[in-house]
């Protein structure tokens, strides 16, 4: 079968997708002309034709395959499973990674070639442009001639490089789907999956899982998933003889509870011997990460990716005259998915967005306006479409939620791509279903340990372990043929198998929970803003440190901390670290945690001079926050806490901590914290 690599990538689109996909929709997927893809489609028609397989080309609406699912799926088989490949020059280079870490010995550049089908001067080249992302992985590219090729560097520093390879060519549905076969996969899926030992996931959540409560549920699902990568990959090299063991020069690991299920469960179940070196890796993969020092009280970055989302909707406010800055869910939404994607970007990681050419063509004038808007907000680096295509999501959610109405039917939303997506999904099923009602947001590692009384239906993008009925996989722009067919799953699944007691029981239950969960927002809120004062200092100062004494005096003798000294010595290293002064503002931010803090504290001073700052350079700031927080600080608190440095990017706020009084600014920071309070219900 003389298949181009350009024919697969069609064929692959035409087979995952359940509705009409059009030439123009191809074309942007696979960056060809709308005419290319009308000559490739062509010589398609031919070659489908003698497997049965037909083009039904509906005017006005797109292409379909036209055949029966057996014939399909035996197609599929033998597509993946007998097709010599052409792969694009991006699968090659990751087919020649992968190649290269899963070989101990060097591999010559002709079997390299021959197996890819390419000439050696191909893969000489793919080597070249690979040379610096190996050595931004802190691995090494050995090339002689008569050696061949090989990576040399250290077996943890391999594992990491699998799986960042994993995030760049894997996405939810290859990591997570079920009933998948090696011949209805892309030769590189295959190659990945095999190389992070997707086999040993099942054993390793359940590894994991022993321990739940030792705060393995409140990370996120990145670093969950994550996790489960790293520690599958581990595994995955030991069973291939590729050990830890004299590479990493560590003291034995205390033995927490989570570290010693999971070492005991795998052990057990995967019948591998773990060493103390392998031991202390997966201690160091258990370990909760953080950016923050311990004693930060904010994210080191928070009001920089602040700044950038202010910036990024007044931008759209401006240009689609719509009230974005009203819509707290969308900064909420906007702060972690932008802050959680230019880090990846920073990183040379590639993002993918199987959803783009469907939101180019639903989307077109929102995707523009927000292309515009990016390319004048973030500067430092170029946004490729697909994350254009997630923003897309975000701000489309907006625009949908501002005229949103509420309704009920109990259901749970299982979104991989991001909170934009999840909350897009929400509002178009509340506007296609009103009898629908949100009632909560779960990752797919939660949804099957949400006990079933819990929910009457759960709805995901991606497939889940769990019963047929007792999900249903739907798109996130959900179509209307999808939005038909959970209709009719409701009526004839979801609400025959739900006694109405249990629904009336729950919702008393969701009723208290959420009572007890505002009244500890409340709690931290009023005793925040109770405490709040605006000092006038007259004083000159002629150093930061002397600056800091006189402010920290006022909170040492509100009974806020115990001695001033160790509290100033704190705020000088973290201005060290990272300048505290808020660009064009006049303001900077002082903040921390500490043991020596008795309790949280928000204080306002207005100096009579600039402050000076220990770099030297004029700082032309005359307002100092000072934000203080105790070592151990509830959810609660410091969600509070970041919600008002969150404020000080407002216009209105900063004029109001320039000239206002007392009670202008706590009435201001009231009603801010009314509105986010109002969003937690």
């Amino acid at each position: 079968m003389g298949l181009s690599n350009r024919h697969r990538q069609i064929l692959e689109l035409l087979m995952y997708r359940a509705d009409d996909i059009t030439a123009g929709e191809i074309a942007a997927e696979i960056n060809v002309s709308t005419r290319t893809v009308h000559r490739e489609l062509s010589e398609l028609e031919t070659i489908l034709a003698d497997y049965g397989i037909g083009l039904q080309k509906k005017s006005g609406k797109g292409i379909q395959l036209q055949a029966e699912p057996e014939q399909l799926e035996a197609f599929r088989q033998m597509l993946y499973g007998r097709m010599a490949v052409e792969y694009s020059a991006e699968d090659r280079r990751m087919m020649i990674l992968c190649t290269l870490l899963e070989e101990e010995e060097p591999v010559k550049l002709f079997a390299l070639s021959h197996d890819l089908g390419v000439t050696v001067p191909t893969i000489t080249h793919d080597l070249d442009e690979l040379e610096g992302w190996v050595k931004r992985s802190n691995l090494t590219l050995v090339r002689k001639r008569g050696y061949g090729v090989g990576l040399v560097g250290t077996e943890a520093n391999k594992r990491r490089m699998i799986a960042r390879l994993a995030k760049n060519g894997l996405d939810e549905s290859d990591l997570f789907g079920k009933n998948e076969t090696p011949q209805s996969q892309s030769p590189v899926v295959q190659k990945l999956l095999e190389l992070i030992g997707k086999e040993n996931f099942t054993h390793v959540e359940a590894a994991l899982w022993l321990a739940e409560d030792e705060g393995l549920s409140e990370l996120s699902e990145e670093s969950y998933t994550n996790l489960l990568i790293h520690i599958s990959i581990t595994i995955a090299r030991i069973q291939q003889g590729r050990s830890m063991e004299g590479q990493l020069e560590t003291s034995p690991p205390v033995a927490s509870k989570l570290l010693t299920h999971t070492v005991e469960h795998l052990t057990k179940v995967l019948s591998v011997e773990l060493s103390s070196a392998e031991i202390a890796y997966i201690a160091e993969l258990l370990e909760p990460k953080s950016l923050n020092h311990p004693n930060h009280l904010l994210p080191i970055d928070e009001l920089s990716y602040m700044e950038m989302v202010w910036k990024l909707i007044r931008c759209m406010e401006k240009s689609l005259d719509i009230p974005f800055s009203e819509d707290r869910s969308l900064r909420d939404g906007l702060l972690p998915h932008l802050e959680s994607a230019i880090k990846r970007l920073q990183a040379g990681a590639n993002i993918r967005n199987p959803l783009l050419a469907q939101i180019k063509k639903d989307y077109e004038s929102l995707f523009d306006a927000i292309r515009h808007a990016v390319n004048q907000t973030i500067e430092e680096m170029a946004i490729p479409d697909e994350e254009i295509g997630f923003l897309v999501m975000h701000f489309g959610a907006s625009m949908e939620r501002q005229k949103q109405f509420k309704r009920n039917v109990r259901a749970i939303l299982v979104c991989t791509s991001g909170i934009g997506t999840s909350k897009m999904l929400a509002v178009r099923l509340t506007k296609e279903l009103p009898q629908i009602n949100i009632i909560g947001h779960a990752s797919w590692f939660e949804a099957a340990r949400i006990p079933e009384k819990d929910y009457d239906l759960i709805i995901s993008t991606v497939d889940l372990p769990l019963e047929p009925n007792q999900y249903m996989k739907l798109s996130p722009l959900l179509t209307k043929e999808e939005a038909e067919r959970l209709r009719l799953f409701i009526q004839n699944v979801t609400l025959q198998k739900q006694p109405e007691e249990r629904i009336e029981t729950h919702q008393e239950e969701d009723s208290t929970g959420r009572l007890h969960r505002i009244q500890l927002y409340i709690n931290e809120i009023v005793s925040i803003i109770d405490q709040f004062k605006v000092h006038a200092i007259e004083q000159s100062f002629h150093s930061l440190q002397q600056a800091l004494e006189v402010i920290c005096g006022y909170s040492s003798r509100a009974g806020v901390i115990e001695e001033v000294g160790p509290i100033v010595n704190l705020l000088l290293e973290r201005e060290r670290l990272s300048s505290q002064v808020i660009p064009d503002t006049g303001l900077a931010l002082f903040h921390i945690r500490s043991e020596q803090v008795l309790r949280p504290s928000f204080t306002l001073f207005r100096l009579k001079e600039d402050l000076p700052l220990e770099s030297g350079i004029p700082s032309e700031v005359k307002q100092l926050l000072l934000m203080l927080g105790p070592q151990k600080l509830s959810k609660e608190s410091l969600e509070v806490l970041s919600e008002i440095s969150s404020l000080l990017l407002i216009p209105e706020m900063i004029e109001l901590l320039k000239s206002g009084n007392q009670t202008e600014i706590k009435q201001f920071i009231s009603q801010e914290l009314a509105a986010f309070l109002e969003n937690k219900k």
